[in-house]
C-alpha cells in the first residue's frame, strides 16, 4: 500500500474562516428564519386544512403532492436546526428539530443528527461516511461486489433504478427512525422522541381516515410519501454522488477533504429555494453552522481560496449533476468503477486537474 500523502500545506483555511466571520456571514439570521419557518409551516397547515374542506374526493391527491413538497421544505429547516444555524442555543435548535422532524414529519431528529454529523466529518470516506455505507443502492465497488441474488441484480441496474427507488426514500427514513429509537437505551430524550413520533403517526392516520375511506387514504399516503421521498432524495443526490470516494487512510486537511468530495449546483435563487440552500454544498461543508442565506455570499471568497491553493472547486447544472450521479452508480453496478483510489494518488490527480484546466463536473477516471 502506498504511503498516505497529505494535502498541500498552507491552505490557509483559518484566514478564510476569519474573513467570513469578519463579514458577518456566521451571524444568525433571525428575521430570515422567522419568515421561513412561519411561511413553511403555514403551507403545511393549509394543505391539511384544505383536505378537510375538500373531503372525500380524488382531488385531494393534488393536496398529497402539495403536502409532500411543503413537508420537504420543512425538513430543510430541520436540517438547518441540526447544524445550529437558526437559534443561539443548542437547546432551542434541538427543540425546533424535534418539532419539525419528529412531530411534523415522523422522522427521528436524534437519529439523523449524529448520522449527518458523521457524514460532515468524513464525507465520501469509505467505512466512515454513513451516507455511502450501502443500503438498497451500492455506493462503492466493494458494496456492489459483496451482493448476491436480488441485491446483486439491483446493483447491476441501479443506474436506471436510482430515481424510481427515491419514491421509497420517505418510507425508508420512517423505518430507520423507528428502528433507531427501539434500539436506544431508555432515557428522557428517547421518550420524548417516541412520544412525538407516536403523536405524528396518530394524527396523520386519524386525519386521513376521518376524511377518506381506507382505500383512498392508502393512495393518499402513497402519493404524499412518494413525493416527499423523491423530492428529498433528489435534493441530496447531486451533492456528493459521482465525486471522489476516499479511503479511510487518505490524509487530507479539513478544507481539502470538504471541497474535493462535494459538488455545487448552479441555477440561481429559484434553485436555491427548491434545494433548500444545498446547492451551495461546498460552502455548507466548509461552514456547516453558517445560516443558509449567507452561503451564496461566501461563495466568491471560497472560490478565490480554492483557486489560490489549487483545490478543485466543482460546480455543475442540476441536470449535469444527475447525469454524474447516475453514471457513477451505473459504473459501480457494472464493475467498471474502482473507487476508492489508493491513498495519496487522489491529491496529485486533483491538483493536476485544477492546474491543467477547468474541472469536469464528473470526475474523469
Amino acid at each position: 500500500m502506498q504511503a498516505a500523502v497529505a494535502s498541500p500545506p498552507g491552505i490557509g483555511f483559518g484566514e478564510l474562516l476569519q474573513r467570513v466571520r469578519s463579514e458577518g456571514l456566521m451571524d444568525q439570521r433571525r428575521g430570515y428564519y422567522a419568515f421561513k419557518m412561519s411561511a413553511t409551516l403555514a403551507a403545511v397547515a393549509s394543505g391539511w386544512a384544505a383536505l378537510f374542506v375538500l373531503g372525500d374526493s380524488w382531488v385531494v391527491m393534488v393536496l398529497a403532492v402539495f403536502i409532500g413538497l411543503a413537508s420537504t421544505q420543512a425538513v430543510f429547516i430541520g436540517h438547518d436546526a441540526g447544524h445550529h444555524q437558526i437559534f443561539a442555543t443548542r437547546r432551542a435548535n434541538r427543540a425546533a428539530g424535534l418539532l419539525i422532524g419528529n412531530l411534523l414529519n415522523g422522522l427521528s431528529f436524534g437519529w439523523w443528527v449524529p448520522k449527518h454529523g458523521a457524514h460532515h466529518a468524513h464525507p465520501n470516506t469509505e467505512h466512515q461516511d454513513p451516507d455511502i455505507a450501502g443500503g438498497v443502492v451500492a455506493f462503492t465497488a466493494a458494496h456492489a461486489r459483496s451482493r448476491s441474488g436480488v441485491a446483486a441484480w439491483v446493483a447491476r441496474h441501479q443506474g436506471a433504478l436510482f430515481f424510481p427507488l427515491l419514491f421509497l426514500e420517505g418510507l425508508g427514513l420512517h423505518v430507520a427512525s423507528i428502528q433507531h429509537l427501539r434500539k436506544r437505551d431508555h432515557d428522557a430524550s428517547r421518550v420524548v422522541e417516541m412520544v412525538l413520533l407516536s403523536v405524528h403517526f396518530t394524527l396523520y392516520l386519524s386525519a386521513l381516515l376521518w376524511v377518506l375511506p381506507p382505500a383512498k387514504a392508502l393512495v393518499f399516503v402513497a402519493v404524499q410519501q412518494g413525493v416527499f421521498g423523491f423530492y428529498l432524495g433528489s435534493t441530496f443526490a447531486p451533492n456528493h454522488k459521482g465525486m471522489p470516494i476516499l479511503r479511510r487512510e487518505e490524509k487530507m486537511d479539513f478544507s481539502y477533504r470538504q471541497v474535493v468530495t462535494a459538488r455545487n449546483i448552479s441555477g440561481g435563487r429559484l434553485l436555491t429555494f427548491v434545494l433548500g440552500g444545498l446547492d451551495y454544498q461546498i460552502e455548507h461543508h466548509l461552514f456547516p453552522t453558517m445560516p443558509r442565506p449567507n452561503l451564496a455570499k461566501a461563495q466568491p471568497a471560497v472560490k478565490a481560496f480554492c483557486a489560490s491553493n489549487h483545490v478543485p472547486y466543482t460546480e455543475a447544472s442540476l441536470i449535469d449533476s444527475y447525469r454524474c450521479a447516475v453514471r457513477h452508480l451505473r459504473a459501480i453496478g457494472s464493475g467498471d468503477h474502482a473507487d476508492p483510489v489508493p491513498p495519496g494518488v487522489l491529491v496529485g490527480e486533483l491538483r493536476a486537474r485544477v492546474v491543467g484546466g477547468p474541472s469536469n463536473p464528473c470526475r474523469a477516471r
